[in-house]
C-alpha cells in the first residue's frame, strides 16, 4: 500500500487520514491539511482507497464501493503502517466516517489512541433525516470532529440536536462549508484561516489525549 507522509519519524504522534468520496489523497485540501499538521509536530500519513487508486492507472471514474469494503481497506492500511508512537485515524468526509466505523475495535485492541474527522458527513446533502450517527452515540474512542458551521452535511444547528457520545469533541470553524471554507465577505475569514484553526485544534487535542 502506498502512503504519502508529512513529518519526520515513526515515533512521533501519527495521524492517518483517508480522503473523501470524490477527491484523491493528494487533493489540495488533503495536502494542505497534512502540511499544516506537520508544522505542529505531527506525522501525517495519507492513503488511498482502491477505487480511487484505480483512477490513476486509467480506471473508470467509479463511485466508492460499499462502506463495509472501505472499512476492510482502512484496517489493512493501519496494519501496513509502521508506527511506534500514538496513532490517530480519521480523514476527510467519507474517509473520517469509515474510520469512525472501525475506531472502537481498534481502540479496544490498543492499536489507536483516537479519531480525527475533518468535515463529518452526518447526513447526505438535502436528506437531513438520513442520519449517519447511530454508531456515534455509543462511541468509546476519544474523537475530534472539525466541522464548518454551515456544512451542508451537518450544520451547527443540526448537530446540536444529535445524540453523540461524550467521547466526541466538536471544533467549529466559523462559516465553514464542507471543505471548512468560509465566505470572507460574511465572516472576514479566509480558507487558510479556517484550515490553520483546524490544524491547531487537532494538534492541541491529540496532545491532550495521548
Amino acid at each position: 500500500m502506498a502512503f504519502l507522509t508529512d513529518g519526520d519519524g515513526p515515533d512521533r504522534p501519527t495521524v492517518m487520514l483517508a480522503h473523501g468520496a470524490g477527491a484523491a489523497m493528494d487533493s489540495d485540501f488533503m495536502a494542505h491539511m497534512a502540511a499544516l499538521l506537520a508544522t505542529h509536530g505531527l506525522r501525517v500519513v495519507r492513503f488511498e482507497f482502491g477505487y480511487m487508486a484505480q483512477r490513476r492507472s486509467g480506471g473508470s471514474k467509479r463511485p466508492p464501493p460499499k462502506v463495509a469494503l472501505l472499512q476492510e481497506e482502512y484496517r489493512a492500511a493501519v496494519e501496513a503502517l509502521s508506527c511506534d508512537g500514538p496513532l490517530f485515524i480519521g480523514g476527510k468526509s467519507m474517509g473520517g466516517r469509515v474510520a469512525s466505523l472501525i475506531a472502537d475495535d481498534l481502540f479496544a485492541a490498543g492499536t489507536i489512541t483516537g479519531l480525527v474527522c475533518l468535515g463529518y458527513p452526518f447526513h447526505p446533502i438535502g436528506k437531513p433525516e438520513t442520519l449517519r450517527t447511530a454508531h456515534l452515540a455509543a462511541l468509546q474512542t476519544p474523537a475530534l470532529i472539525c466541522q464548518g458551521t454551515r456544512d451542508p452535511f451537518g450544520t451547527r444547528e443540526e448537530v446540536a440536536g444529535y445524540a453523540l457520545s461524550d467521547r466526541i469533541s466538536l471544533h467549529w470553524l466559523e462559516d465553514g462549508d464542507h471543505d471548512l471554507k468560509p465566505r470572507k465577505r460574511v465572516s472576514g475569514l479566509s480558507h487558510e484561516d479556517n484550515l490553520a484553526d483546524a490544524a491547531s485544534a487537532v494538534a492541541s487535542w491529540t496532545g491532550r489525549v495521548r
